[in-house]
């Protein structure tokens, strides 16, 4: 990543990369160990180990920091949604779905602090909120549709009991905050049993829009 608002516009060397790669990850452990809004400038640099002002030839300032990392993060989940699969009413398509979620918990955990921080809307501000729902609306999009697609055409009675319901959409945002809970709790040190969790959640979302 090429740094904060500072840093955009230029090319940064090997040595310019390496800071940037620091202050981030000692960004990231402040933001875990104190959150948001506790955590400061004061605390990265030291972590650090570098000076104030390195910190702001990189960064204007914490927030500019956070959003370098949401970036990351954001960068991440663009990718597992382009991935969503084409899920069809058969095996293949259980095995497909199920793929999926264990990668979304994968990507997830990874930028886990970030995705956490990322839900306080009150925490974070409505800029740095809206990115993130926006993805979270682009993936609801990629779910509607990888969904959908395989499952043949919905019934003619209007009662939504065929394979397509008429609320798709919606039925797709449940299934996404029920994936993004169910996440938090297994990096938050609760004792879920991971892979059991992952044959649940696909399992859930398959029936959810009656593929079962």
């Amino acid at each position: 990543m090429g740094g904060g608002a500072p840093a955009q516009g230029r090319a940064l060397g090997r040595q310019g990369q390496k800071t940037v790669r620091k202050l981030l990850e000692a960004g990231l452990i402040e933001f875990d160990e104190r959150g948001f809004q506790a955590a400061r400038v004061d605390d990265v640099v030291r972590r650090a180990n570098i000076s104030h002002g390195t910190f702001y030839l990189y960064f204007s300032n914490k927030d500019d920091l956070f959003k370098t990392l949401l970036r990351d993060a954001l960068d991440g989940m663009k990718v597992i949604t382009d991935e969503f699969p084409v899920v069809t009413r058969n095996e293949s398509g259980r095995a497909a779905l199920r793929a999926w979620v264990r990668r979304f918990c994968d990507v997830y955990a990874e930028h886990a602090t970030v995705l956490r921080i990322l839900t306080q809307a009150e925490v974070v501000g409505e800029e740095v909120y809206g990115d993130g729902l926006r993805q979270l609306f682009r993936l609801a999009e990629a779910m509607t549709q990888g969904m959908t697609v395989g499952a043949g055409p919905a019934t003619a009675d209007g009662d939504g009991s065929g394979p397509l319901s008429e609320h798709a959409e919606l039925t797709a945002v449940a299934c996404l905050m029920m994936l993004e809970r169910v996440n938090y709790l297994l990096c938050v040190e609760v004792q879920l049993p991971r892979d059991e969790m992952v044959d649940r959640l696909s399992a859930i979302m398959y029936a959810a829009f009656h593929l079962s």
